[in-house]
């Protein structure tokens, strides 16, 4: 995710931390950023902070250095062409020179082929007809079409903001129907003061419809946005594309197809479009796979445009707010998913890499990260490492948000050796201009928030700091130019635009670029921020500074290039191994330690054997910064192929707290080069808990703004969670505090507790949260920087910690299904507490193996690894059934909740239902959707150049969670004893725990009749359990507990059904002859049912069985409703009329065949359900009253058709002047009454049949209602009906009924709701699933 923070005002998200910086004073260049008062110059150049890593100085010194010949990876949410900035570099070169969605959220499938007809008009993927620009070159004539629904190309700001620009026009047009329908309503009334006769009521009915239809719409009114039909083409050179955005204009003339200017892959002739001025938003085209997949490129946040508008914006006219490296040219690698809001993916991720090394980038920058249970580890990292030392890439990211507790370091900038990661700071100048605070702090400082090091295996995390906020330029659809962000994600372009600067000096200078000698001149060449030495945890190395990192590179530049890995283990063991040194849990600093330090170094993969490898020998004296604590050896000679050295640590008469030290190897030859490596060593030594009641007090704690206390706690054995209060005071103004709370736990995150509170006055709070018992706890309490900012009051705090916990035999259950209750032995170990367990069940996981399985190759366009390689994918489909609407989430165990640290590349799943409509999308982290009762496809895609890998993955299991009604949860009961859940005695309910006694307790099963209907054997019962009593708990919820544990509960399998496989005895009463008979005439009559109608050698054969078995079996209603049934599916029906005519004949075959006196004789009897026989009966009647029903159906709807066609006959007669219209309407006529004088309405003596058989306003039968009301003219009563069908139609949505409703709206002439019904017929019946 993003690692910055968009602000207007200094009480936003950001963060500073009050550090003395004596260092920084020292250096006289440096000392100039203590004068924060601003000009109007100097409050220009703290928007776009430079000065402070030494920009100015070195472009005074080196003015063609601006990052000239340097090209720089935005890894990031897709940056704007079109902003003003990003244009062109300092020396006139175009500025971007790629924009690439590595996502595919923006892809659309344009496989589809047609021709265009003779007006030059062709059948755009969305049904519209559009017309060609003649001046198109397609010498193919192919035009390969698609859609894309525009909203799925919009970030959730900008939608919201069409939404409402467009609903006040929508309003507008609503507004004007509902007067006219009032005014209709009205004239009426006048007109027919008292209405008596059925036809008038009917009428008025209709109109009062009317009105209601059009209020209803206004309250359930969700605009799902215009579709945009999307064309490509080959112009005989290049793929081309072109977009009809006339649907988000209002004027009717606008976004033409062929008005539109087409567009070819951005980096051929770097152009770009706008959807429309209403947006504002631009969009980039790239094509790929022969023209069957038109990416069409947006940005899905104002996050990547601010990025490269730091790392590299040229203002010709505006110096001041130049990003870093103004010479610099960019290319946009879009990563953040739009699907997902602006989540990264895996396939981004390594598409990125792909188009990296492909352009030859010099620098990648990626503002984004997140914890992560394993650093420096992963298919990503694999990737990153490959191309860092193959290609050279020099890579730097931000190390996250997460501080300032220590270990929050994020993947990958702060996690992974081969990547620079960057923390944020923050200069008064800054402070004082970009975040407008009244006074500004005197020295700069990290912001709080800034993500600190170690890392899990003790490596520093942060490399070095570089300013962490700008007001920077966004995208044009945000209505503004620039905004203030602040964050790690504004640090690490603020850094790898200085890093462009260094390049464009060695390439100017014909100095050799490597990442590792750019890294290590950075390194050692930052000022210090702070004068501890454990300041380099937040800092890293300290702040760039780009002229000494210059002057380094160019005194360094006859050295090798090398990259020095550090590989650690402790003696004794031979696993994990370690980057670091970091003792952090209570036992490992009481007692001294061995460690053994390889040291390799690394060429990178081109480096030559003679000329490099083989000469290289450096002789290294060691340092220890503590020799009392850190003992090392004195020299060390090293080679090609590595050296180890062993290290002693002894923490054991270190005072509490934390204490950081470091190993680094000095050149005998050239000291001034400063460390060659670095070995950082942490330790954090606890507070043992020595007082009974098991309470820890820390007092009298003084703040200033942006101060930080850190406390480290020994968790008592036993405890479980922690009680926390805090109380402040000696305050004159408003206060606003970090709480955080961190342990590290092996191959999982860090657990974390964060609360920000805000203290108006003097007052106290508290909270609860939960702990690790045994592991070091590490309480951070931080003054919110601009808080109390102006006030030179001090906030006194006092901190009082007390720990609780009950210690059980096992604290995740598993229930296996039987009837036996689970023995749980609690104890507390600490303090008296009362044990008053809960447990529920309030989730359902349903197992699922795919039905479906797929492997097939990528396109080589964007998925050909730099190796070679060929990327693969995976498609598993799963079928997933709801017998209830439900709120469902997929599981899947091997994947979820991991993004960089797995060996997998990526995963992407897309729930839709049998319309190919989609309801949810997801990836590493899937989310929670409403899903409607129904059938549905889960499609999982998976990815990675390993086929073996897919195939083992073939038939993975997936869960499907599904929560449970507040109704069906289960809450589970506790027994004294281990009868209790069958006896029904011996509930438990609460006791008092008295330290070092064991009590014993049985939790029962769920009762069989509270399961959820239709569980399946195998699915598992999820939820939570708690044990302990909190002080201010009320609702009875363990998941509300801090110190709550997962439960499981497996479905066993179902009861025997006794019934099942008991013979009729209605059955039994035939004749084993009469029996052969029926099953003789009921296998013809399904072999009817199976032959196919699609050819007319197919339909004769049909037509010739039919025939064969209604002469055999003439007044056998089930065949003829079969024969009824054939004729109505028949599709591609060129002679309409005589099909109908065909139908109606059927129909009457079936209703002949029926005695209806005889059927409503039985249905007016009532029955006996526990009389077999009867039963038997009963369906049997139901079933010739079903057949009978469909029948009168099917032959109202063909009358109806019939009608209406000679009607369209008619018409069309009389508007070509072929035949006069008197005398067709006398031949129409005639034909009405050829069964004699009168007109018999043949249509209304069937519907009124039908009535009295079944509901006629039912899904099943409603149609002929809503026809019955067409056909009268009574148009608003006909679309109240089938609404309510659509609303209870419990099934999936029916095409048919949905445009039933438009050819409605159309007839009464509502275009506002027409054409809002039409962007949800795309959403609700999309030809084709989208692209993954």
């Amino acid at each position: 995710m993003p690692c910055s923070s968009i602000t207007s005002t200094t009480t936003g998200t950001d963060n500073t931390t009050a550090k003395n910086n004596n260092n920084e004073k020292k250096n006289n260049d440096a000392s100039s950023l203590l004068d924060f008062k601003l000009n109007e110059s100097t409050f220009l150049a703290s928007l776009m902070p430079k000065k402070e890593i030494g920009v100015n100085r070195f472009l005074d010194s080196n003015p063609n250095y601006d990052g000239r010949g340097a090209l720089i990876a935005i890894f990031d949410s897709g940056v704007d062409p079109a902003v003003d900035g990003l244009q062109v570099t300092s020396d006139g070169k175009p500025k971007i020179l790629d924009v690439i969605d590595c996502t595919g959220s923006g892809d659309i499938d344009t496989s589809k082929v047609v021709k265009a007809d003779a007006d030059g008009c062709i059948s755009g993927a969305s049904g519209a007809s559009l017309v060609i620009n003649t001046s198109w070159k397609n010498p193919s004539g192919e035009w390969h079409v698609g859609y894309k629904l525009v909203y799925e190309l919009f970030t959730e700001d900008l939608t919201s903001r069409l939404k409402k620009e467009r609903r006040i026009k929508w309003d507008e047009k609503n507004q004007e129907e509902i007067a006219r329908a009032v005014k209709q309503l009205d004239d009426f009334d006048k007109q027919h003061i008292k209405v008596e006769d059925g036809k008038l009521k009917r009428v008025r009915e209709d109109l009062q419809h009317r009105l209601d239809l059009l209020r209803k719409q206004s309250e359930s009114y969700d605009d799902k946005g215009p579709a945009v039909d999307a064309v490509v083409w080959h112009d005989g050179e290049v793929w081309r594309a072109a977009l009809d955005t006339q649907s988000l204009e209002d004027d009717p003339d606008c976004g033409l197809l062929a008005n539109s200017v087409p567009l070819t892959n951005y980096r051929i002739e770097r152009k770009f479009g706008v959807f429309s001025k209403l947006d504002a938003c631009t969009f980039v085209a790239n094509i790929y796979n022969n023209g069957n997949v038109l990416s069409v490129v947006t940005d899905c946040s104002p996050h990547a445009t601010h990025v490269a508008g730091i790392a590299a914006a040229f203002h010709p006219t505006e110096p001041l707010l130049n990003g870093v490296a103004p010479g610099a040219q960019l290319i946009s690698c879009k990563i953040g998913d739009s699907r997902l809001g602006s989540m990264e993916t895996g396939t981004g991720l390594i598409r990125a890499l792909i188009a990296a090394v492909e352009h030859k980038c010099d620098l990648i920058n990626m503002s984004y990260g997140e914890p992560t249970l394993l650093p420096d580890y992963g298919r990503f990292v694999d990737l990153v490492n490959e191309a860092v030392n193959k290609h050279r890439l020099i890579f730097v990211s931000s190390a996250g948000n997460s501080g300032p507790a220590l270990s929050t370091v994020g993947a990958p900038g702060g996690t992974s050796s081969s990547i620079i990661g960057v923390g944020a700071y923050v200069s008064p100048a800054m402070a004082a201009g970009a975040h407008c605070v009244v006074e500004a702090p005197s020295e700069g400082l990290e912001y709080t928030w800034s993500s600190r090091g170690p890392t899990a295996d003790g490596d520093l995390g942060v490399c070095i700091s570089a300013p962490g906020g700008a007001v920077a330029q966004v995208p044009k659809w945000t209505l503004q130019r620039r905004m203030l962000m602040n964050g790690t994600s504004m640090a690490s372009p603020s850094a790898c635009g200085g890093t462009a600067l260094l390049i464009s000096a060695m390439k100017a200078e014909g100095i050799p670029v490597s990442p590792y000698s750019v890294r290590k001149a950075l390194e050692n060449t930052s000022v210090p921020i702070g004068d501890l030495p454990e300041d380099k945890l937040t800092t890293g190395q300290g702040l760039m500074q780009v002229d000494k990192a210059f002057e380094y590179i160019q005194k360094c530049q006859n050295f090798p290039c090398v990259h020095y890995q550090i590989n650690i283990q402790q003696t004794g063991k031979t696993s994990p191994s370690s980057r670091g040194i970091y003792l952090r849990e209570p036992s490992a600093c009481r007692q001294t330690t061995e460690w053994t330090v390889t040291v390799n170094p690394k060429f990178h993969d081109d480096a030559s054997n003679f000329e490099e490898k083989i000469p290289f020998e450096e002789c290294l004296e060691l340092y220890s910064t503590e020799k009392t604590v850190v003992k090392t050896p004195d020299y060390l000679l090293l080679t090609h192929n590595g050296r180890s050295f062993n290290v002693v640590v002894d923490p054991s008469n270190l005072c509490d707290g934390l204490h950081y030290y470091e190993v680094y190897g000095i050149d005998c030859k050239a000291p001034w080069r400063g460390p060659i490596f670095r070995i950082p060593i942490t330790i954090t030594k606890a507070k043992a808990v020595t007082n009974q009641r098991q309470q820890v007090v820390f007092s009298n704690m003084l703040f200033q703004p942006g101060h930080i206390e850190r406390r480290y706690i020994e968790v008592p054995h036993g405890a479980s969670w922690v009680n926390v209060s805090i109380k402040t005071s000696g305050f004159d103004t408003p206060r606003k505090f970090y709480l955080d709370a961190v342990q590290l736990c092996p191959l999982e995150r860090p657990l974390t507790w964060e609360k920000v509170v805000t203290f108006a006055s003097s007052g106290i709070k508290s909270f609860s949260f939960k702990v690790i018992s045994g592991q070091t706890l590490e309480l951070v309490i931080s003054q919110f920087w601009s808080s109390g900012i102006g006030s030179h009051e001090t906030a006194s705090v006092d901190f009082e910690v007390v720990f609780h916990g009950i210690k059980v035999n096992q604290e995740e259950l598993i229930l296996d299904g039987s009837d036996a209750p689970v023995r749980i032995d609690a104890e507390t170990l600490l303090i008296s507490e009362e044990l008053a367990p809960l447990a529920i069940l309030n989730k359902i996981r349903v197992p699922y193996r795919p039905i479906d399985s797929k492997i097939y190759a990528l396109s080589a366009d964007r998925d050909k690894l730099p190796s070679g390689k060929q990327i693969l994918a995976l498609i598993l489909t799963y079928k997933v059934k709801l017998e209830d609407g439900a709120q469902v989430k997929p599981h899947i165990p091997l994947l979820n909740d991991r993004i960089y640290d797995t060996k997998f590349e990526s995963q992407f799943y897309m729930i839709s239902d049998s319309n190919k409509r989609v309801y949810s999308r997801g990836d590493a982290y899937p989310s929670s959707t409403n899903l409607p009762k129904g059938e549905y496809n889960l499609q999982l895609y998976l990815r990675h150049d390993n086929v073996q890998i897919l195939e083992k993955m073939r038939h993975l299991v997936l869960f499907v969670e599904r929560n449970l009604e507040e109704k069906d949860v289960i809450h589970l009961n506790f027994f004294s004893q281990p009868d209790g859940p069958l006896m029904g005695n011996g509930s438990f309910k609460s006791s008092l725990l008295i330290p070092g006694i064991k009590e014993g307790l049985y939790l029962g099963p769920p009762q069989k009749e509270k399961l959820p209907k239709n569980s399946q054997q195998g699915s598992v019962l999820v939820g939570a359990i708690s044990y302990g009593k909190l002080i201010d708990q009320e609702k009875k919820d363990p998941e509300k507990h801090p110190a709550s544990y997962q439960i499981s509960y497996v479905v066993p399998p179902n009861k025997v059904d006794e019934d099942k496989g008991k013979g009729s005895s209605f059955s039994t009463k035939k004749t084993v002859s009469e029996r052969i008979k029926e099953e003789v005439r009921d296998a013809k009559i399904k072999v009817l049912g199976t032959l196919k109608q699609e050819s007319d050698e197919e339909r004769s054969e049909w037509k010739e069985l039919a025939a064969s078995l209604k002469s055999e079996y003439p007044k056998y209603t089930p065949l003829l409703a079969k024969i009824l049934e054939g004729l109505v599916s028949r599709s591609n029906v060129k002679d309409k009329i005589h099909h109908d005519e065909e139908v109606i004949d059927a129909a009457n075959d079936v209703i002949d065949s029926i005695d209806k006196d005889e059927l409503a004789r039985f249905f007016a009897l009532k029955n006996d359900p526990e009389d077999e026989d009867a039963e038997n009966i009963r369906k049997k009647f139901e079933s010739t009253r079903d057949q009978l029903a469909e029948a009168l159906y099917q032959k109202g709807l063909a009358l109806a058709e019939i009608e209406s066609l000679k009607l369209a006959d008619l018409t069309w007669c009389i508007l070509s002047k072929d035949l006069d219209a008197t005398e067709q309407t006398k031949d129409v006529d005639s034909e009405q009454s050829r069964d004699g004088g009168s007109h018999p309405d043949l249509f209304e003596e069937n519907f009124l049949e039908l009535k009295k058989w079944v509901d006629v306003k039912s899904s099943k039968y409603g149609i002929l209602t809503v026809t019955r009301e067409r056909r009268s003219k009574r148009l608003g009563t006909a679309l109240k009906v089938l609404s309510d069908i659509i609303q209870n139609d419990a099934e999936s949505a029916k095409k048919k009924f949905y445009e039933l409703k438009l050819s409605l709206l159309d007839e009464i002439g509502w275009k506002h709701l027409a054409t809002y019904e039409r962007q949800w017929m795309l959403v609700r019946f999309p030809p084709t699933l989208p692209l993954f």
